[in-house]
C-alpha cells in the first residue's frame, strides 16, 4: 500500500528547544493520568495484517548499493559510537560535502521513481492505518515528514513506498539497503551511531512506565519488582530496563524478559494480562494511553530520546539533505501544524503544552 503514491541517557545535552533560552531538560511531569490502549490497538493490528504494505520479510533483494549510498563504513560520515557524547549533535550540517550527490542522483534516477521509507503502520497518530479513513491510507507525525522529504527531494508529496518494519528491524533493513531511510520514532544513541546515520533530532520525549489504573505500579522505580514488564526487541527501553536492573534503579527481581517484535504486541499483553507493565517511550504511550479507560502512565518520564531519521551510513548527500528539509520545515511551520494535528490531542493537557510540542534545535558536529 501507499499512502496517495503507490538508549543510553544522552548526558549533558547541548540540543535545544527552539523559542527557549537553555538546554533541553527532562520531562519529568508532562506526560500522566492519561487513559491507555483500546480497540485501536486490535483494529491496528488486523488494518495491517489487510494493508497492501509490502513487508520486509517477503522482500526478494535490496535496493543496491547506489540507491542507499554503498556501504558505508562506521569511520565515514558520522562520529564513531565509541567516541560518542551527545550523540543528538553529531548529525551532518545541511550545508557543506562536497557537492556531489551520489545517494539523491540514485533515488532520483529510479524507473519507479519513489522514495523506499520504511515505518510504522500501527502507532496510533504517529504512523496507522486508520480504519474509519475510507482510502486507506498511512497517517500520522512520521508519516506527514516523509511525504515533505519526498516532496523536496523528488517534487512529489506522494512519491513514496512505504514498508512496515517492526522495530528490531530498524537497523537491518537500512544496513541490508531495503530502505532509504527509516522514519519511525527511532531514538538517537551511541551504539546505532556506528551503524546508521542519523539526521538531526526531529522530536525530544523520554521512556515512561504504561500499566493498568488499578496498578500499584507508580513508575520506573522499585514497584516494579517481581512484575512482569514487556519491551520491544532492539528498542532503547530494553536498553534502560536491562542498565535499570544493573545500577539498582530497579530491583532485580523485576523481570525484563518479554520482548517482542513491535512495541504494539506490548499493548496487546498488557491488555490480555500477560505482564504488569510497558516501557516505551512517552509519546507513544500518551497516543496510546488515550484510547483505553483501563490503563495508564506511570511516573513521570526517565530518559530523553531524541528521534532522528536513519539512513545508511555513507550517505552523506542524504542525510545532509533530510537535514536541510527538517530546517525548512520546522521554520515554514510544517512541523508545529502538524504536531497540532496529529499529538496535540494526546500530549497536551488543555492550554498547558507539553515540552515536546517545540522543535528541537539541531546542533551539529
Amino acid at each position: 500500500m501507499n499512502a496517495r503514491g503507490t538508549t543510553t541517557n544522552a548526558g549533558a545535552h547541548s540540543v535545544r528547544l527552539r523559542g527557549t533560552s537553555g538546554p533541553w531538560r527532562r520531562l519529568r511531569a508532562g506526560l500522566r493520568g492519561w487513559g491507555g490502549v483500546g480497540a485501536m490497538a486490535v483494529v491496528c493490528a488486523l488494518a495491517l495484517g489487510f494493508a497492501l504494505l509490502l513487508p520486509l520479510s517477503q522482500q526478494h533483494g535490496g535496493l543496491g548499493e547506489a540507491a542507499t549510498g554503498g556501504q558505508g563504513v562506521a569511520h565515514g560520515s558520522q562520529v564513531r559510537a565509541e567516541d560518542c557524547e551527545n550523540p543528538q549533535d553529531q548529525s551532518l550540517s545541511p550545508s557543506g560535502g562536497s557537492g556531489g550527490t551520489p545517494t539523491v542522483d540514485a533515488i532520483k534516477s529510479r524507473k519507479d521513481r519513489r522514495l523506499i521509507v520504511g515505518v510504522d503502520t500501527n502507532s496510533y497518530r504517529w504512523g496507522y492505518l486508520d480504519p474509519n479513513n475510507p482510502a486507506g491510507e498511512l497517517e500520522g507525525f512520521d508519516i506527514d515528514l516523509v511525504h515533505r522529504i519526498a516532496e523536496d527531494i523528488l517534487g512529489d508529496r506522494d512519491a513514496v513506498q512505504f514498508k512496515a518494519i517492526p522495530t528490531s528491524r530498524r537497523i537491518e533493513a537500512i544496513q541490508k539497503g531495503e530502505v532509504d531511510m527509516v522514519v519511525r520514532t527511532m531514538t538517537i544513541n551511541c551504539d546505532r551511531i556506528g551503524q546508521v546515520a542519523f539526521s538531526a533530532p526531529y522530536f525530544v520525549t523520554g521512556q515512561q512506565v504504561l500499566a493498568p489504573k488499578t496498578s500499584a505500579i507508580t513508575g520506573f522505580n522499585k514497584t516494579l519488582a517481581d512484575k512482569k514488564v514487556c519491551s520491544a526487541q532492539g528498542s532503547t527501553a530494553y536498553d534502560n530496563l536491562e542498565a535499570g536492573r544493573k545500577n539498582r534503579d530497579l530491583p532485580a527481581s523485576t523481570d525484563i524478559r518479554t520482548t517482542v517484535p513491535n512495541q504494539l504486541d506490548c499493548l496487546v499483553k498488557l491488555q490480555l494480562g500477560e505482564v504488569d507493565a510497558v516501557v516505551t517511550d512517552g509519546a507513544l504511550a500518551a497516543s496510546q494511553a488515550a484510547q483505553d479507560p483501563t490503563v495508564e502512565l506511570k511516573g513521570s518520564l526517565f530518559t530523553d530520546e531524541y528521534y532522528g531519521v536513519a539512513m545508511k551510513l555513507g550517505s552523506d548527500d542524504l542525510v545532509r539533505q533530510v537535514n536541510r528539509t527538517l530546517e525548512n520545515y520546522i521554520k515554514d511551520g510544517g512541523w508545529e501544524a502538524s504536531y497540532e494535528k496529529w499529538l496535540h490531542p494526546t500530549m497536551d493537557q488543555g492550554d498547558k503544552k507539553s515540552a515536546s510540542a517545540t522543535a528541537p534545535e539541531a546542533d551539529y558536529k
